[in-house]
């Protein structure tokens, strides 16, 4: 075995021409085992072995940077750069990240999980070397898939602009981007990666360089090739921007991605080099269902991935999604590339017309649906927490400016798990709730949330509906459209929370009950805009207000809650806001974070008897 002597990169640069394959086939064995125990993102790190041996043969990660793009394709990475004996931990509290950490590792440039600015990050470093005077290589990796999103191209015209040498590798697994046409087109592009052609290039322009009016006749003569290639080769988008453009290579050749990215770093100017790869490469299941394999929980690997799907928030919101539409041609679905993981592909198959994927492109989408109904339908947007962040400024200039129908399906709000600090949605809670003439229902079971998102496409102006990762643990009495209820009564304390943490303080009040504690429980179905009447009337006999939540303490509604209280006269004798106070939560288990955090039944109990002896 290969594998088991390669404990740094230094070991991979050692290897000859067959080593490297063998070590290329352990690598895949490698991650669908360990995969298979734990979750993870397995296709597209089975789709990069090869190039993410390649580029710890060419550069040197401890100096040199390379920025991942979204980073779920890392994993080979930390492999070879010390880490694979803590594989049995990936995505555990504690344990390793799934994702690039430079705490974790010098060999991690920058912490990714959303897509499409590892261009702009790798030119600010590079232009951070310009200008700090240091020696060091600078390449960004993305898929073809960060090309949907409007922040690559804003980087990649910059950055081909800036003519700071940088290496961007285009992973193209999927998505066609300038197709090679015809024959000729092939034999140029082979001609392009033969080592002749950039030797003798390099070596003309260095003779004209010291001949008088070398520089101008070399101009000439490019701007001459560039003509004829615009003509038969149509690949002058990235060169346009300023970029020398490289390939398409076959990302599946190791040999050639190493001489290959051999010759982009030596070219001391901006390259764009076009990888071809398959998702999934290797291991038959992943090939076949791709985006099956995407991120999976721990499987049989002798069968694969699970095929069927669970019955979560993201599955109850599509299928209700469907009967709705099915009722109002108006209301229409809008995903930015996840409509597997936010339940709308059984809408996709049932309203094909009124179906939009618009890719990575969550600001656009956005302003899409501004659009839509701007001009009468009813557009639903079906987006995880932590993605819809980078939708604010249309949020707020496009929809709620003049306050258009349009709804948000909210999916991963809260604690999200083992996908950490990157996915967690802690954040809109705060940015949602302040966002003028918005509404936001959190629903805390199935039948809640099939309720509440009826009633948002009938509502008017703006409307979130959050809801979290997973199912169900308890259910509800059925909502009628109050904006909160009275699950318990009590004369110590009064425990007010939201969505699926209201589970939590349930139990909590019972805990509190058998230590002699009467403990009111009051869940908020609408958090914005927020009525406090039945809270108000709560504290009035209390005296005391817990308030739990899994968002960061500014701008929460534990905050915005007692704002109100003061200013009514009702403030409670003693506060607690549970929640997670100016931190960013780690990644783990719901369950162990809750706990962790004393954001469980557990930690509030506690929290109120703390409370009570003060």
């Amino acid at each position: 075995m290969i594998l088991e002597h390669i404990s740094s990169p230094a070991d991979v640069k050692q290897l000859d021409s067959e080593a490297l394959k063998q070590l290329c086939t352990e690598l895949r064995q490698f991650l669908v085992e360990s995969v298979a125990r734990t979750g993870g993102h397995l296709a597209s790190n089975l789709g990069a072995v090869e190039l993410t041996v390649a580029l710890h043969r060419v550069y040197n990660t401890e100096r040199d940077r390379l920025v991942f793009d979204v980073g779920h394709q890392c994993y080979v990475h930390k492999a070879l750069t010390g880490r694979r004996e803590l594989f049995e931990t990936l995505r555990q509290l504690g344990g390793l990240s799934g994702f690039p950490k430079p705490e974790e590792s010098v060999h991690d440039a920058f912490i990714a999980g959303h897509a499409s600015n590892s261009v702009s990050v790798a030119l600010g470093m590079a232009r951070a070397r310009k200008l700090l005077g240091e020696d060091y290589a600078v390449a960004a990796l993305l898929g073809d898939g960060a090309l949907t999103g409007g922040l690559a191209y804003e980087g990649l015209n910059d950055a081909g602009a800036s003519g700071e040498p940088l290496v961007v590798i285009l992973n193209d697994n999927g998505m066609s981007i300038d197709p090679n046409v015809g024959g000729v087109a092939t034999h140029l592009s082979r001609l392009r990666l033969r080592p002749g052609y950039y030797r003798f290039k390099k070596g003309y322009r260095a003779v004209l360089e010291h001949v008088p009016g070398g520089r101008k006749l070399y101009q000439f003569n490019h701007r001459v090739k560039r003509g004829i290639k615009r003509a038969i080769y149509p690949c002058s988008m990235f060169e346009d921007m300023g970029f020398t453009y490289l390939g398409p290579v076959d990302g599946h050749n190791v040999e050639q991605l190493c001489t290959t990215l051999a010759w982009a770093k030596e070219m001391n100017c901006p390259v764009l080099l076009h990888v071809r790869t398959v998702k999934g490469k290797g291991y038959g299941p992943a090939e076949r269902q791709p985006e099956r394999s995407h991120g999976v929980s721990p499987f049989d690997p002798a069968k694969g991935p699970g095929q069927e799907r669970k019955v979560d928030f993201s599955y109850i919101l599509g299928h209700e999604l469907v009967e709705l539409a099915g009722q109002d041609k108006r209301i229409c679905a809008v995903t930015a590339a996840m409509a597997e993981g936010t339940g709308l592909q059984e809408f996709a198959s049932a309203w094909p017309r009124r179906f939009f994927d618009v890719g990575i492109a969550e600001g656009h989408a956005v302003a899409m649906a501004a659009g839509m109904a701007k001009q009468g339908m009813v557009p639903v947007f079906a987006v995880y927490s932590s993605f819809l962040q980078r939708g604010f400024d249309m949020l707020l200039h496009d929809v709620a400016l003049q306050q258009l129908h349009v709804v948000l399906a909210v999916d991963r709000a809260g604690l999200v798990g083992s996908d950490g600090p990157t996915h967690h949605g802690c954040q809109d809670v705060g940015y949602l709730t302040q966002i003028p003439g918005m509404t936001v229902l959190c629903p805390a079971c199935f039948e809640e949330l099939k309720a509440m998102l009826r009633a948002a496409v009938d509502m008017e102006g703006p409307v979130a509906v959050r809801y979290p990762r997973g199912g169900e643990t308890r259910q509800y009495p059925a909502w009628n459209g109050e904006s909160t209820s009275i699950l318990r009564q009590g004369t110590d304390v009064t425990l007010v929370s939201y969505g699926t943490l209201t589970d939590e303080i349930l139990t909590a009040a019972e805990l509190l009950n058998e230590k002699g504690v009467s403990a009111e429980v009051i869940k908020l179905n609408r958090i914005a805009p927020m009525d406090t009447g039945a809270i108000a009337e709560s504290v009035k006999r209390t005296g005391r207000l817990l308030v739990l939540e899994d968002c960061n303490e500014n701008g929460s509604i534990g905050q915005q809650l007692a704002a109100a209280l003061i200013r009514s006269g009702t403030a409670p004798r003693a506060l607690v806001l549970q929640n997670l106070k100016n931190a960013f939560a780690p990644q783990g288990t719901v369950s162990q974070l809750r706990e962790l955090l004393g954001l469980d039944a557990a930690g509030v109990a506690e929290a109120v008897l703390n409370l009570l002896q003060k």
